[in-house]
């Protein structure tokens, strides 16, 4: 799906779909109450102002929960719900990760682009970042 499509389904999310592609994490916040949201949508879901704008976000978080699913011979799969520096908890991807992720684990964003053109989101393990 090409940000042109993307824009004809779900304008709302354009801004950070775009953010992505261009390496950006991008956070919805409402410019009434203050309240960083995830997923990006047009009304905020805390005070249901429709004054939302997009800033960077950190792109740091904490592991809250995860499933890791083990094939022999492949990488782990590992899809988690990560909780924001900024404060949202979103779903995600973890990459890269090793047996010992964990619930805690602080990891870090990255993008991954797909076959159909868009580039997502995802995390890594940050636990040796400096």
């Amino acid at each position: 799906m090409t940000l042109a499509e993307l824009a004809d389904v779900n304008f709302d999310a354009l801004p950070f779909w775009q953010g992505t592609e261009a390496g950006d994490f991008l956070l919805a916040r409402c410019g009434d109450c203050g309240e960083a949201h995830h997923y990006p949508r047009a009304v905020c879901p805390f005070c249901r102002s429709e004054a939302i704008r997009f800033e960077p976000a950190s792109g740091k978080a904490t592991i809250y929960s995860l499933a890791v699913t083990r094939i022999p011979d492949k990488p782990l799969r590992v899809v988690a719900s990560v909780t924001l520096d900024e404060g949202p908890t979103i779903l995600t991807n973890i990459v890269d990760a090793d047996d010992a992720v964990a619930i805690g684990d602080p990891v870090r964003v990255d993008f991954e682009k797909h076959p159909e053109g868009l580039t997502a989101a995802v995390f890594r393990l940050a636990r040796n970042d400096k």
